[in-house]
């Protein structure tokens, strides 16, 4: 069925679990780090025909969906916050942004203008799937790149931005504000230029309490992910070691909401309830795990879904780059092997 990732969105029967993982496109495969010798992240990020390339890489080993290359970065340039991704050290932004006179000086842009690249690419990439496999764009939510900006790259406790969150409310807001118009624009020009599905990734999200999402964080999501439902695709909410926040989140909006692997899936889908997707949630070092285990906490992952209308199969966050080819195979193999019917007969 080549549209059973997007009946299961719309919680649809299927006749199998849909699959596809998140960095499904990337290090873990020889084909990727083969263009890697050749050109930067950034240059296959703004290389419509390289993007198109690496997105549809990973589609050999049977995926459901095929997920956009780019990265959530990609929106600071354009804003007046350029970044390089440093060798061994990862994203770093030039100037970060840590005062309000930082935060009057980002530009809320459109996204033909600062982005056409990535847009180029949805269409290439439509165009060369042929209706074969849908595609799904994506974009970091505010918080998360909120954090890159406010840190000047990656953080283990976040604690400037949290500082800027909590001492200058005023000031986080007003930059949640433009982050979250610039994704709104952002994600709606993918729609336009074709992506069938989206996907918002709060990565980071979970280092806040509930009440600091509730205060902080919710309202300039609730913009994003609001606006995006009407336009009638998926939009899929995902966010990592949010246990906590999961009501909070599907409250937010999100027609499919994302759990990792913390939160087994039958009390997800319980707490979320009835009228959203859910989507997750093996724990993507199992990957690496003896072929037997890895293969054994899939199983449990679909025995705890329990062939729900509505479930898709995904990891808790991406795919490392040390994973075996054949073992994502085999996982895939196996899911797509086990009927929706016997699954939902199990529970």
């Amino acid at each position: 069925m080549r549209d059973r990732f997007l009946r299961a969105c719309r919680r649809e029967p299927t006749d199998v679990t849909p699959v596809w993982f998140m960095r499904q496109a990337g290090r873990y495969m020889a084909e990727y780090r083969a263009l890697r010798t050749k050109h930067t992240l950034l240059e296959l990020c703004k290389t419509p025909e390289l993007a198109t390339e690496v997105t549809l890489q990973p589609l050999r080993l049977g995926m459901d969906a095929a997920i956009l290359f780019a990265d959530i970065l990609l929106p600071l340039e354009p804003m007046g916050a350029p970044f390089e991704f440093a060798k061994g050290e990862g994203p770093v932004i030039h100037s970060p942004v840590r005062t309000r006179a930082d935060i009057d000086r980002l530009r809320v842009f459109e996204p033909e203008e600062g982005l056409g690249y990535v847009l180029d690419a949805i269409r290439m990439i439509r165009k060369e799937l042929d209706g074969k496999t849908p595609l799904i764009g994506f974009a970091g939510a505010p918080f998360t790149i909120a954090s890159y900006l406010v840190e000047g790259g990656k953080s283990s406790d976040y604690r400037i931005t949290k500082q800027l969150m909590w001492s200058d409310p005023e000031a986080w807001s007003t930059l949640m504000g433009k982050i979250s118009e610039v994704v709104r624009r952002f994600l709606r020009a993918q729609v336009a230029a074709g992506a069938q599905a989206v996907q918002l990734f709060d990565s980071w999200v979970g280092a806040l309490s509930p009440a600091d999402y509730a205060t902080h964080v919710a309202p300039h999501v609730r913009h994003i992910l609001k606006d995006l439902e009407t336009t009638g695709v998926p939009v899929i909410h995902f966010g990592t070691n949010t246990g906590s926040l999961l009501e909070a989140q599907a409250e937010a909006g999100g027609t499919v909401i994302g759990v990792d692997w913390r939160t087994p899936l039958d009390q997800a889908f319980a707490r979320v309830g009835q009228t959203r997707a859910i989507q997750g949630n093996l724990d993507p070092l199992l990957l690496l795990a003896p072929r037997e285990v890895t293969l054994a906490r899939t199983r449990d992952v679909l025995r705890d879904a329990g062939g729900r209308v509505g479930h898709i199969f995904n990891l808790g966050h991406g795919i490392v780059p040390e994973t075996p080819v054949d073992t994502v195979k085999a996982v895939i193999d196996l899911i797509h092997s086990i009927p929706r019917e016997e699954l939902a007969a199990g529970r």
